[in-house]
């Protein structure tokens, strides 16, 4: 029988595992902390030649190494880098290292050993029954838990507090079983996870710590020796760690390792991510990226990175990158359906759908205040230059150039159908071969009037040709 949406939600644990107290015993099970099931299970994938996290690229050489370091000595982490860093995902990878399943005492709101239990109730059961004490099976995916550290978050959230409902069915105050856990009991035996950890207001990182090193928690009088056994990451912004907020020097020494993170270094590597990452309207026309339009997006992102023009405390997101490079694909998917050319290819007119995706990613310095599309439009022209400096060796630029001189015009606009570019290859053909070796072998009509507009627009950019620009649409001819 296939397998049911709810059954891939919630994992159904395999029939073979152990029921009672007694048969999980006999079937030799060992209890181990976190820390060392974590180190234990990474030491089989290093050893396997397995990367501790596929979930992110480009920390092969970088982080990654300092966080199996970090694992394999027990240490809770810190990961410290600006926003669009990937910080959560690598954290959530690491789920991946835990048992697949964990047995419980059955009913156990805060994943109790059997062989060792901490609350009130799994302590009676286990007194009562004995080896006949029910298991139940927790599987991986449910022992992380995950907070975003916010001023407004209470000990309540993360620690407890005493449940009326439960008062109102009976129960006195003094008892411990009318407590309701919060987040960090709950995910006991887990991964618990603080996004942005410097915004959360220091009482509430007393409490915290209090947990995880004083091992006990006080709840409107209740004091309650919880032993959690819980590894903690934590992430945070660079600047809101130094300047905007504050992690309390008890909370920060518990962190054995502090680790940076960082975007992607190589074009490439954020090629990739973008591809994988990237979501595209579905459609019936076939979609055809041309590489010049990919690298173009990304490096656009990368000048961003280190433009005196932006603010770089508040880096510079690969949300954005992905986020540009759908607003150009859709863009050209507008238009496709519009001209019925058949085929979903951006060009470089489609850049300018770009500048909606952008201006709620970036940040301009103060100097640069009112300019955000004259800014982010300087960015796509600087991209649009490296790429085409790099990657494009030009024979025919001279014959070009005098084309042009004998009063030929070019028209472009992410509203003009792929038959205009057709006929200006028609018109004048010194312009097909190296349209043809941008565009490259096999490629169709539409990948060719995309790989002709690039080819017109580097021409501009390095001063063989002007160009008359309203919106989209420009017109290209001779600078004489």
């Amino acid at each position: 029988m296939d397998a049911t949406p709810a059954d891939l939600a919630h994992p159904i644990p395999p029939e073979d595992l152990a029921t009672t107290l007694g048969e999980l015993k006999a079937s030799g099970w060992v209890s181990r902390s976190v820390a060392e099931e974590l180190a234990d299970n990474l030491e089989t994938r290093i050893a396997a030649g397995q990367p501790l996290s596929a979930a992110v690229k480009g920390f092969e050489d970088t982080v990654l190494p300092q966080l199996e370091t970090a694992i394999l000595a027990s240490h809770d982490v810190i990961l410290l880098g600006e926003r669009g860093q990937a910080k959560t995902r690598l954290i959530r990878s690491l789920v991946s290292l835990l048992d697949e399943w964990l047995p419980i005492v059955e009913g156990s709101e805060i994943n109790d050993d059997p062989t060792a239990p901490v609350s009130a109730h799994a302590r009676a059961l286990v007194a009562e029954r004995g080896d006949d004490t029910p298991i139940g099976w927790v599987h991986r995916s449910a022992r992380y838990g995950e907070k975003l550290a916010t001023p407004d978050t209470t000990i309540a959230d993360l620690i407890g507090e005493v449940d009326p409902i439960k008062v109102a069915e009976g129960r006195y105050l003094s008892d411990e079983l009318t407590i309701h856990y919060g987040l960090v009991p709950r995910v006991n035996r887990g991964i618990f996870a603080v996004n942005e950890l410097p915004d959360l207001a220091e009482r509430i990182q007393v409490g915290l710590l209090n947990v995880l090193e004083e091992r006990d928690i006080q709840i409107r009088g209740h004091r309650i020796r919880l032993p959690l056994d819980i590894v903690l990451v934590a992430t945070a912004n660079p600047e809101d760690y130094t300047n905007r907020g504050r992690i309390i020097t008890p909370l920060k020494d518990r962190f054995g390792a502090q680790i940076r993170t960082h975007y992607p270094r190589e074009v490439e590597t954020e090629i990739d991510i973008v591809r994988s990452e990237a979501h595209i309207a579905r459609s019936d026309l076939d979609v055809v990226v041309p590489w010049f339009i990919e690298r173009i997006v990304v490096e656009a992102s990368h000048l961003a990175r280190r433009s005196p023009m932006l603010n770089q405390r508040s880096g510079v997101s690969v949300r954005l990158t992905i986020a540009n490079y759908e607003s150009v694909v859709a863009n050209a998917l507008r238009r496709a359906l519009r001209t019925g050319d058949g085929a979903v290819v951006p060009r470089l007119s489609d850049l300018s759908a770009a500048v909606a995706s952008t201006q709620g990613k970036i940040e301009v310095e103060a100097l640069e205040e009112g300019r955000e599309n004259e800014v982010i439009a300087q960015l796509m022209a600087a991209a649009t230059l490296l790429v085409f400096r790099e990657f494009v060796t030009l024979t025919e630029a001279g014959e070009i150039v005098e084309a042009f001189d004998a009063e030929v015009v070019a028209h472009t606009g992410d509203d003009l159908p792929v038959k205009s570019y057709l006929d200006l290859l028609a018109d004048v053909p010194v312009l097909e071969p190296p349209t043809r070796r941008i565009a490259g072998d096999g490629a169709g009509p539409a990948e060719m009037a995309s790989a002709l507009e690039f080819l017109l627009e580097g021409l501009h950019l390095t001063k063989r040709l002007n160009k008359d620009a309203s919106g989209a649409r420009a017109l290209y001819r001779s600078r004489g």
